[in-house]
């Protein structure tokens, strides 16, 4: 007799969940995946920054930007702190207010999800000197968390409601995204996850109050 092998149901893995659908998101799963129910998921951001210079005493220029998970949308303003003879360092003041990192001219810097290298020009930065640096997301998709990902899945923000194949374009689907319980023995890790980060997939969805039982 041939051995049959019952598959996964969409939403079996929710224990509760918020009224209607408000613990519920519509998605896009990212293209070359077939995914099934109970898929723990990263948000694969994409972004694009400019900037703009003010009226500065130096005249160097800032390079091209790139941009990865952990820069906020919004404008940045880099500003310098302490002059220097074709050098000089700078901080980064986030979108909220917050200092998002410190640098050097003239030295790549990579902080906060924002990449570039502010060179130096004929005439050095004075203290006060200051870029904005402009972050608007683009499209945001959802793929398999991946502790060792670099494009934002790193980090576990939501859990796939039912069965997706994406293998060959992007497809709609539907998350758990807040507010809900979910079977821990029910929902997938992407193959290999140590206990580790399995555990830290576990605190991230918790900050979605996504909790895991």
């Amino acid at each position: 007799m041939a051995t049959l092998t019952e598959g996964r149901y969409a939403c079996e893995f929710i224990i509760s969940e918020q009224c209607g659908t408000a613990s519920r998101d519509a998605i896009i799963v990212k293209s070359g995946q077939n995914l099934k129910a109970g898929a723990v998921l990263g948000a694969v951001t994409t972004a694009a920054a400019t900037s703009a210079a003010g009226t500065n005493t130096g005249n160097g220029t800032m390079g091209a930007i790139t941009v990865s998970a952990g820069a906020i949308e919004g404008k940045y303003t880099l500003k310098i702190t302490k002059a220097a003879a074709n050098a000089g360092d700078f901080e980064v003041i986030d979108p909220q207010g917050d200092v998002s990192g410190i640098g050097t001219v003239a030295v790549a810097y990579s902080t906060g999800g924002l990449a570039f290298t502010l060179a130096d020009g004929a005439t050095d930065f004075a203290v006060g000197d200051t870029f904005v640096i402009t972050v608007v997301q683009s499209a945001i998709k959802y793929a398999e968390h991946d502790p060792a990902a670099t494009d934002g899945t790193a980090k576990a923000v939501a859990v796939l409601f039912a069965d997706v194949d994406a293998s060959s374009a992007d497809k709609p689907g539907v998350a758990i995204a807040r507010q809900a319980e979910v079977n821990g023995s029910e929902i997938t890790w992407i193959t290999g996850i140590s206990a580790a980060n399995k555990a830290l997939g576990i605190k991230s969805l918790a900050e979605k109050f996504v909790i895991v039982r």
